[in-house]
């Protein structure tokens, strides 16, 4: 069993930054891939970026403004996002799939126009 937190969440201006964070509360192999999805209100959870060694992946909506990267030693992923914009608006939830599919609780992200 895998459990994710994810911190860093809250309420900011568009144009402006956030960064999350997920802690996983066991070691994440070295080749399992970490990301992020998020949920807008009345919306499917939708990918949001993915790190798997040294490759990232992004959705096209959040490329060059996100960036996400990983921290081997302390077990934690962390989405930088820059530039955001309300439809950014959304509980963001880390994802690992290890052993099972594994999802934090979420933290909200609001975007104020």
């Amino acid at each position: 069993q895998v459990q994710l937190v994810e911190s860093g969440g809250g309420l900011v201006q568009a144009g402006g930054s956030l960064t999350l964070s997920c802690a996983a509360s066991t070691r994440v192999g070295s080749f399992i891939p970490m990301g992020w999805y998020r949920q807008a209100p009345g919306k499917e959870r939708e990918f949001v970026a993915a790190i798997h060694v040294t490759t990232t992946n992004y959705d096209d909506a959040v490329k060059d403004r996100f960036t996400i990267s990983r921290d081997y030693a302390k077990n934690t992923v962390r989405l930088q996002m820059t530039n955001l914009k309300p439809e950014d608006t959304a509980v963001y939830f880390c994802n690992v799939k290890q052993g099972g599919d594994w999802w934090g609780q979420g933290t909200q992200v609001t975007v104020a126009p």
